[in-house]
């Protein structure tokens, strides 16, 4: 056993610290040293006394030496009297009167510990059992006797066999070897993990330990820690754990925990306290059943289907009973498992798991080398890429571990001794796939593997009778126990001399050694869902690639012509790359194949197009099998000098990629290996490199020195001059044609040449050698040097790595590193010949640059950049033929990015293909490197995604240098972000940029301040101008004021208004035009009182008046200059009143009922001293306010009491609470779990259902009786608060007020579920999913949850201003959520706001006047460069839509006209939406337009702009609009097509967010009801009487007069199709239909034939054709273009040409 015993610790004299009493032997085993620092680890916790008597304690720990071999260490701890500390304590002490003996009160830990480097934790707990019994119950054997007995005990070494032995004490101890000692031995340990942690977490913990995290486990238990690092290594297998591994660390060595390295360690949990604060470490709490893991790490999961299927088998394995848990008649319960078998049974899972995950592996190793010893490798790329899991993140890193190299190194070898997993990996896939259809096969086969597993540690079904003799019972509570003696060393090294001499006559165990054979190859790999990848390629799309090779070698050019955009995207799929390289291959002929010039372009683009998805993700086999093409086929430029192929394919990532190299050279060894050993040619089909490598491995020991040594050269010539080859092809790729364009130095490959290497293999001499290449190859002072170093030092880093892996004499690499630098100037001189006369080919010739059509005051910033558009995700799914790539130009105007060109395809057909975006909208550009889809060769490109859902991603011609692309970025940058409103396109269009507003600022001067001069003068002249209107100043401390000094603007903020019998005649005039606003319009509609001062009472008993305090913006300046308030609340109290909400947003009046006269209220976020104050539960009378913040919160406590005073009360007969079953029903529990009603539940018994649904509990047990009163009656208002805001507050029972606290998304959740969405609907590359995957992927951006959310918010809000209670919206800041509820619940109620009129005034009135920031949340101003995009206006209109989407004949405006604001909200071509608020508008005078003024000043405004074009032609009318006179009863379902992502499957439902379609419209519902649950339907609702009217039969009824109709008419001569002539025509242009309609004569009623304008792309004065009339002006010819052919027309002179140009442009513009 060649064990090491301690037969005592005591504790040292430092604190918690132990000393080693004695030790046998004394010296060391021969080759086996013992390891240091027992102590340390006998007591974990630290050496400490106690004052109680202990049971002794046993557990096992490992030690690992420098050699990573472990000891194994057995350690049992009694505890006996401290006699040195007792006799101390006695003297200190006055002796007992009657002279009795006090027992003792210390206690200090000794242990017994027994070191050895087999593990055999069982027979070594009953060996120092037995010692302790023997020593506590004093017994007869001599403890010496018993330890030179265990010293001496010989150990079976046979796999499988048994021995029995005895130590001499009445003892019968047996020792079990396992069968294969390969196989951990783990007991009961792994099923015990997981009665501790569970199914989830271990599998959690098996994640980590396998992506090598780092693992701590903590338990009050030694032995627990112990086996769960035993359980939880043991999982791993067939991986071996290399890291360190410490089942139980000692105190002393807790700053281990913070080392990098990963680990599996054991803590004690008294140290809990110290490892909480460790950021990246997995924490097991054994003792609880949890696991902890932090936020930095991002734990992978294994790949579907493989985890479903383990977690299935795990329940089915460790709960057995869940199955029957349903049945009606379960079976009598079966006998529980034993420990020991269940434990085998889990790890069959584990074990099948990992024969699924590695399936196939084999036919991925690499064999170099067979004599001396195999040299194996493994590709992983293919490996990956076979089995589909390429973009899997756990396997990637377990291939990449060092377990898995140590795994390979391993099984590699074809010829070896096998175990289980051997013959379980090579099962076929079928089997696995049978199991797991068949839970009765599969349980078969767990336990087969199970009993396979238990009979390795238990081979022998009898097993022996053993006897341990135990310790009397309490023996360790004897009052007076003798110390544990100190042994007898001579006694002892005497009776180890006896066993000795007694075991010389015993036969000497010895290993039986494990039987080699062919290890099983098992199947070829494959994917992990068993079935093949999507196939790309057709026969018919194969056929494509072989009929263009075919013509290009039979020089039919007109034919490769039409055929090769074809065989390119063919060329997408992997299968077609492979039948391009073996088509290409057959017309090579002795190793090289001439070509002519256009021959090898073609060659050239289709190579580059199959190596153009090449990467170091990919399998690497396409690049491989064109590697030898790509030196086969050559042009000859001039005599002498010829271009090879693989100076046009140099571009591709994939030639500086070494693990790229390394495969291909390594699998190209191994064909030249198996060529070595093959007997015959006609064998070459028959074994594989891994059957020859397995016959020569087991002939190997039969052959003669010479003959092994011949085999041995043989083999590294082979390998050798394949490296000579490789090195050439290297040098060949990797030597630019263009020295200025070498990748190699840019990307540095050298420098992480081995973290990206498939070795774990380190190169011994590259570092050396190459880096002397800089001095001694000569190239230091030559042109190009650069270069020739870094090819040199790649190629040699390359060389040295493969060749010393393959076991090639330093000799030959030394030799290969010299050739290198020479071959390397070879090639860069022949190269430059080439790069010479290559420049001197004819250019290849271009298209035309088609300049886009500009809008009016449109301006070119940056010509065309000549680019070519590439494909994005959306081509695939738009259906029709692919008209990209299209060849055209990149522009930047000063509103817009534009691309146009024409496809590429000759067979698309003759269209032009335009994308463009504003400049504002853009969200995010970078700098990439593309697939130039023309040239087919890399290109510097650019990728820019727009807020419009629009995506331009190009790859710019090799024309354009990097610098015009820096410039044409810069451009875009400076753009994006303009420096004043006055650069943006809706001041600046066509006109001269006027200078921002001018501010004087001196030291210590901002926005706040103002000159002291200005100052001055307006104290002096007591008051402050407005434009023309001046207002009387009564506060000017604090004063804040900005001036332009082109309309002498100055805004005070502090200053009260005076009331408006005060008002002089300039104040009359600004007056005048505010009430002209939106706002003040929209309140006389709903009467809402009239303007009046504080102290004016209203006569006709208006319980609300409208206020010009905020005519200065002083008191908000985020609100509108004119608000509705309470009459009995005066001016003076307002301002008092506004510092309790967030920005001074108080609560002010929105809207008002038609039926019910509720109010609808909104304003902004309540600070905690202000509303909520008001809702405590308090005595009414308390004390009087003590401070400032007090008054103002009995302010506001009045302002309140005034809104409630003015509120009309409107009680329910039927005493239901508001918050009724009815109006709750169809409200998601899930989405309104947050928005609850606080303490407001209906007795009803439905609606109290309801009630504690939303609220989370239920409130009716126990329900005080004042609280149950209050809910049998209505309240009088509503206020809707954030839920952090309101929490904890409770209403007084005297108010009728009701707290309703909302938790709905923020601005950070709306801006990254934006960004999610974008990513949707706008793929950059093709996605490979399906799609469902796509609709998978909407769902997953939770843009149309929120979307629900909003929407059922605004529904309640509905609701109760149906049955008459006010509602107060208090969300956020006031200016996002708020507005949005605010606006859809007035949509709601108020047909007026569904009307062009009316929509337009209730944007104007809620989104404008009430300050959004849209300036803000648009990304619009400098100052929000890095806040992003954050559509909320977006999501208002993408709620509009929803609706109208289901109830279109509501609504007067169309959805063009939703998706027109959507759009230009954000292009900045406006100027509504580019400021903040009123206040701001005010500040750059543009909110008070002057009549007189030009357009350069005031800006383009949106509704003039729709207006104007509304009056020409109704593009913004729904046909479908018929309004019911009564109430509508709303009934939504969610939809897809949206403003926001009508770009493609905009027809698509999605899943989750719909419900079933709604009832008819008669049925009348109070509000509008979101189910969860089913798909929508496609199919249209229903009018009022039940009859689908078409949207044709609507248009036809549309009847507009007739110079509408008929917008301009006259002759025109038109050319006919081919070969026909001119023939004059009677032409109408159609505004309405948007058409070009042409008749025979003037009074002809039936139309010929029309032009839809909407496909013309321009229209432009032309020159005379063939066959034109001759007596006409050469001015009066124009053509009209279309996207489908080009129409010729003439008038009859230039004017009338110039006219009917002119209308068919504005036409076009304003469409």
């Amino acid at each position: 056993m060649l064990p090491f015993f301690v037969s005592g610790l005591l504790p040292g004299p430092g604190e918690g610290r132990g000393k080693i009493l004695q030790r046998f032997p004394e010296k060391d085993w021969d080759g086996t040293p013992c390891p240091q620092g027992l102590e340390m680890f006998c007591q974990p916790s630290g050496w400490r006394l106690s004052r109680e008597r202990q049971q002794p304690s046993f557990f096992t720990t490992v030690l690992t030496d420098s050699d990573s071999d472990r000891h194994y260490c057995s350690c049992l701890t009694f505890y006996e009297a401290d006699i040195n500390l007792q006799v101390g304590a006695a003297e200190d002490e006055e002796p007992e009167e009657d002279g009795l003996i006090q027992p003792a009160v210390l206690f200090a830990p000794k242990s017994l510990v027994l070191v050895s480097r087999l593990d055999f934790p069982e027979v070594f707990r009953g060996c120092l059992g037995l010692l302790y019994t023997v020593y506590i119950d004093s017994l007869s054997p001599p403890l010496e006797a018993l330890v030179a007995s265990l010293l001496t005990c010989l150990v079976p070494l046979a796999a499988g066999s048994q021995k029995l032995f005895s130590l001499g004490a009445g003892d019968r101890q047996l020792i079990q070897t396992p069968q294969n000692c390969n196989l951990p031995v783990s007991g009961r340990t792994v099923s015990l993990l997981f009665q501790q942690l569970g199914i989830q977490n271990v599998l959690s913990l098996f994640s980590a330990v396998l992506t090598e995290h780092r693992v701590l486990f903590h338990s009050t238990s030694s032995q627990r820690l112990s086996d769960a690092c035993r359980a939880l290594e043991s999982l791993m297998f067939p991986l071996k754990y290399s890291y360190p591994y410490i089942p139980i660390l000692p105190s002393c060595l807790l700053e281990m925990l913070s080392s990098p390295t990963p680990f599996i360690i054991g803590v004690h949990s008294v140290f809990q306290s110290e490892i909480q604060d460790l950021l990246d470490v997995i924490i097991a709490d054994l003792d609880g059943g949890t696991i902890k893991i932090p936020e930095c790490i991002h734990l992978s999961h294994l790949p579907e289907p493989l985890l479903n299927q383990t977690q299935a088998a795990l329940s089915m394995v460790l709960h057995p009973d869940l199955e029957m848990a349903d049945k009606a008649f379960p079976p009598p319960p079966a006998a529980s498992s034993n420990m020991k078998l269940l434990d085998k049974e889990v790890r069959a899972v584990f074990l099948r798991l990992f024969a699924q995950l590695f399936q196939g592996y084999r036919s991925c190793l690499q064999l170099t080398r067979i004599h001396a010893e195999p040299v194996i490798h493994f590709h992983k790329t293919a490996f990956l890429c076979q089995r589909g899991l390429i973009e899997n993140d756990l396997l990637t890193k377990v291939l990449d571990s060092m377990a898995f190299s140590g795994f390979i190194s391993e099984r590699g070898s074809p010829y070896r001794a096998c175990d289980i997993f051997d013959e379980l990996v090579a099962f076929d896939f079928e089997r696995f796939k049978e199991d797991e259809e068949s839970p009765v096969k599969l349980q078969k086969h767990i336990r087969e593997l199970a009993e396979h597993l238990y009979k390795n540690e238990n081979p022998s079904p009898h097993t022996a009778f053993q006897k341990v003799p135990r310790p009397s019972e309490g023996s360790h509570l004897r009052v007076h126990v003798v110390p544990f003696p100190r042994l007898d060393p001579e006694r002892v090294e005497a009776f180890l001399q006896q066993g000795l001499v007694k075991n010389q006559g015993a036969p000497v165990p010895c290993s039986r050694p494990m039987r080699k054979c062919v290890v099983p190859a098992g199947q070829p790999v494959v994917p992990i869902l068993g079935k093949a990848g999507s196939v790309f390629n057709s026969a018919r799309r194969l056929e494509v690639v072989r009929t263009c090779i075919t013509s290009i070698f039979d020089n039919k050019t007109l034919e490769t012509e039409k055929i090769l955009p074809a065989a390119l995207r063919a060329l997408k799929g992997k299968v077609a790359c492979q039948c391009l390289t073996d088509e290409l291959g057959q017309h090579v002929q002795q190793n090289r194949v001439i070509l002519n010039h256009q021959q090898f372009d073609y060659v050239v683009r289709m190579m580059n197009c199959a190596l153009q998805d090449c990467s170091s993700s990919e399998e690497f086999s396409v690049a491989a099998a064109l590697l030898p093409l790509t030196t086969a086929f050559y042009r000859k430029l001039a005599p002498g000098v010829n271009q090879f192929a693989y100076t046009c394919v140099q571009d591709h990532p994939i030639w500086t990629n070494q693990q790229f190299w390394e495969a291909t050279f390594y699998h190209e060894v191994q064909n030249q290996i198996r060529a070595l050993y093959l007997n015959s040619p006609e064998e070459k089909l028959e074994p594989t490199a891994m059957d020859l490598a397995a016959e020569q491995l087991r002939a190997w020991s039969s052959l003669s020195k010479e003959k092994q040594q011949e085999l041995v050269k043989n083999e590294e010539s082979t390998v050798f001059s394949q490296a000579i080859h490789y090195a050439s092809l290297m040098v060949y790729l990797l030597v630019p044609l263009d020295a200025s364009k070498n990748k190699l130095l840019r990307s540095g490959p050298g420098a992480d040449w081995e973290s990206g290497s498939n070795s774990i293999i380190t190169n011994s001499i590259a570092g050396s050698v190459a880096d002397s290449f800089d001095a001694e190859s000569g190239f230091e002072d030559a042109e190009g040097s650069d270069t020739a170093n870094a090819v040199t030092r790649f190629v040699a880093r390359f060389v040295d790595k493969v060749c010393t892996e393959s076991s090639v004499t330093q000799e030959h690499i030394k030799t290969l590193h010299s050739m290198i630098p020479g071959i390397v100037a070879m090639q860069m001189e022949a190269v430059e010949a080439v790069h010479g006369e290559s420049r001197r080919l004819p250019p290849i010739q271009k298209p035309k640059i088609l300049k886009p059509m500009l809008l009016p005051g449109e301006e070119f910033v940056s010509e065309g950049l000549r680019a070519v558009l590439d494909p994005d995700g959306r081509e695939g799914a738009m259906g029709g033929p692919h008209i990209l790539p299209a060849e055209g130009a990149l522009f930047l105007t000063s509103y817009r990015v534009i691309f146009k060109g024409s496809p590429h395809d000759p067979l698309v057909g003759e269209q032009v293909v335009i994308r463009s975006f504003p400049i504002c909208t853009l969200t995010k550009e970078k700098k990439i490197t593309v697939q130039n889809q023309l040239q087919q060769n890399m290109q510097e490109g650019l990728q820019m995604r727009s807020a419009s859902f629009q995506l331009i991603k190009v790859a710019f011609d090799e024309e354009v240098s990097s610098e015009m692309v820096e410039i044409f970025k810069k451009h875009l940058q400076h753009m994006r972000f303009p420096q004043s409103i006055f650069s943006t396109f809706a001041f600046a269009a066509g006109q001269a940029t006027p200078q921002l507003p001018t501010k004087h600022k001196e030291r210590n001067t901002g926005f706040r301040t103002i000159s002291k001069t200005i100052v001055k003068g307006a104290k002096k002249a007591g008051k402050i101008t407005i434009g023309r209107q001046s207002v009387i100043r009564r506060n000017e401390r604090g004063s804040r004021s900005t001036w332009n000094e082109d309309d002498d603007v100055s805004v005070s903020d502090d200053g009260e208004v005076p009331s408006a019998t005060t008002l002089r005649a300039s104040e009359k005039s600004t007056m005048e035009e505010l009430v002209e606003h939106a706002c003040f319009r929209d309140y006389q509609r709903l009467g809402l009182g009239t303007i009046t001062g504080s102290s004016t009472r209203s006569k006709s008993g208006e319980q609300f008046r409208t206020t010009a305090v905020n005519r200065m913006y002083s008191l908000c300046r985020s609100y509108p200059a004119l608000l509705v308030v309470p009459q009995t609340v005066p001016d003076s109290s307002l301002q008092k009143v506004a510092r309790c909400y967030r920005h001074n947003r108080l609560p002010v009046v929105s809207w008002k009922h038609p039926q019910t006269k509720a109010l609808l209220m909104r304003s902004g976020g309540f600070h905690g001293k202000g509303v909520v104050s008001l809702f405590k539960s308090q005595n009414p009378s308390s004390a009087a306010p003590t401070s400032s913040s007090e008054s103002s919160s009995l302010e506001q406590e009045k302002y309140l009491q005034a809104i409630l005073s003015a509120i009309p009360n409107q009680p329910k007969a039927s005493g239901h609470s508001v918050l009724s079953s009815r109006s709750l029903a169809g409200l998601s529990p899930g989405v309104w779990s947050s928005l609850r009603s606080s303490n407001r539940i209906s007795l009803h018994p439905t609606t109290a259902e309801v009630g504690a649904r939303l609220a989370g509990k239920d409130y009716l047990h126990g329900l005080p009786p004042s609280h149950a009163r209050l809910a049998s009656r209505q309240a009088s208002l509503y206020v809707f608060g954030e839920k952090s805001h309101l929490k904890g507050f409770k209403p007084d029972t005297a108010l009728a007020c009701e707290l309703v606290p909302v938790d709905l998304a923020d601005t950070r959740q709306v801006k990254a579920s934006f960004k999610k969405l974008l990513r949707a609907c706008l793929p950059s590359s093709t996605p490979s999913d399906s799609p469902e995957g796509f609709l998978k992927t909407l769902e997953e951006s939770e843009w149309f949850s929120q979307l629900h959310r909003i929407l059922q918010l605004a529904l309640a809000v509905v609701t109760l201003l149906d049955i008459g209670s006010s509602v107060l919206l208090g969300l956020e800041d006031g200016w996002d959520l708020t507005t949005q509820v605010a606006s859809l619940a007035q949509l709601f109620s108020d047909p007026f706001y569904r009307t062009l009129e009316g929509f337009q005034t209730l944007l104007e009135k809620e989104w404008l006047s009430f300050g959004h920031k849209f300036s803000q949340r648009s990304n619009l101003a400098p100052n929000t460069q890095g806040s992003g995009f954050t559509p909320i206006f977006l999501q208002f209109l993408d709620c509009v839509h929803q609706i109208h989407h289901q109830y279109p004949w509501e609504f007067e405006f169309n959805q063009y006209y939703l998706k027109f604001l959507a759009y230009h909200h954000v292009s900045s071509r406006f100027k509504n939406f580019l400021l903040d608020s009123d206040y701001e508008r005010l500040e750059h005078g543009t909110l008070l337009e002057d009549k007189g003024a030009k357009q350069a000043k005031t800006g383009i405004c949106i509704w003039d702009c729709i207006s104007r074009i509304h009056r020409r032609s109704p593009v913004f009318f729904n046909y479908l609009y018929s309004p019911k006179q009564t109430e509508v009863g709303w009934s939504l379902t969610m939809r897809c097509p949206s403003p926001a992502a009508h770009i493609r499957k905009a027809s698509l439902p999605i899943s989750g967010l719909a419900s079933a379609s709604a009832p008819p419209i008669s049925q009348h519902c109070p509000l509008l009801h979101l189910a969860d649950d089913n798909l929508a339907e496609d199919g249209g609702h229903s009018a009022p009487n039940g009859v689908h009217r078409r949207a044709a039969t609507l248009y036809s009824q549309f009847t507009p007069r007739t110079e509408e109709n008929r917008s301009y008419e006259g002759v025109l001569l038109k050319r006919g199709a081919l070969l026909k002539g001119w023939k004059p025509r009677w032409f109408v242009l159609d505004v309405t239909k948007h058409q070009m309609r042409y008749y025979d004569t003037g009074e002809d009623t039936t139309c010929r034939g029309h032009i839809d304008l909407a496909e013309v792309e321009s229209v432009l004065m032309a020159t005379p054709t063939m066959g034109a009339p001759k007596h006409i002006s050469e001015k009066a010819f124009f053509d009209l273009k279309t996207t489908r052919r080009t129409y010729n027309f003439c008038a009859a002179d230039a004017s009338s040409a110039q006219q009917w140009v002119d209308r068919i442009q504005t036409c076009i513009s304003d469409a």
